[in-house]
């Protein structure tokens, strides 16, 4: 019987990885019930579901934490067998991913850009799930992909308490450029480079390259924005004769 639940804990089954992304789910959209019960009709649909978000970047970071064996060789082993703590990071936040999906579609918010997201992340990690190998790599890519996003939605929180072109505001939005850049373009790209040239399955490979392709498009729309923002800081010129 210890040797029976030692196994078991060592190499969760599929039924219940299965429960956890299904009680994963069931839990997101609990949250989001809760706090848009007790917010009231004040706040929006939006605002809910980026409180319910925000909650979800902790935890994934924070279990992405959690899940790294050795500090000091933290994306190592590649294309190993994922660990216990590494599958239940990546199930946890594939039910936010499928929870998520579902709001922006209630919510009529269907854009290219977010359905990409959603489907190069719920591929990618169901196969990861599905092909138990390749934790280290994607527990790794949660931790780079999340870990700017409550920055990401502080800024739209703030503009729905009134908080929009003010210091705070311009100083969350250039914390946020700056994680989101440093993770996504800096250290994105090597970890994108050791998947794909790793042992690892191929569809994990190609879900790794789209990942980073959107990451990319997204820092560029992020530039763009920053420089839009900044500008608007800048004093007006002054009129000859003034």
């Amino acid at each position: 019987m210890i040797m029976e639940e030692s196994s078991a804990a060592a190499s969760p089954t599929a039924a219940m990885v299965a429960g956890w992304v299904v009680s994963g789910v069931a839990f997101w959209w609990t949250a989001f019930l809760l706090v848009r019960g007790l917010s009231g009709p004040k706040r929006s649909y939006d605002f809910c579901n980026r409180a319910v978000s925000t909650a979800h970047a902790v935890a994934a970071v924070a279990l992405a934490c959690l899940s790294v064996a050795d500090w000091s060789s933290p994306i190592q082993p590649l294309a190993s067998a994922s660990s216990p703590p590494q599958m239940k990071a990546l199930a946890v936040t594939l039910s936010y991913m499928v929870y998520d999906a579902a709001c922006c579609y209630l919510n009529h918010d269907v854009r290219v850009d977010n359905t990409v997201h959603h489907l190069v992340s719920i591929v990618g990690i169901g196969a990861g799930l599905a092909y138990r190998r390749c934790g280290t790599e994607m527990v790794a890519s949660l931790f780079i992909t999340e870990i700017s996003s409550p920055l990401l939605h502080l800024r739209e929180i703030l503009k729905e308490f009134g908080v929009k072109d003010t210091d705070l505001n311009l100083l969350v939005d250039i914390l946020f450029a700056l994680i989101f850049s440093v993770a996504r373009m800096g250290f994105g790209p090597y970890l994108t480079y050791v998947t794909v040239t790793a042992d690892n399955p191929i569809l994990i490979k190609a879900m790794a390259t789209g990942l980073q392709l959107v990451s990319a498009y997204w820092f560029l729309r992020i530039l763009r924005m920053v420089r839009y923002k900044l500008g608007k800081k800048r004093p007006a010129p002054k009129v000859a004769g003034d």
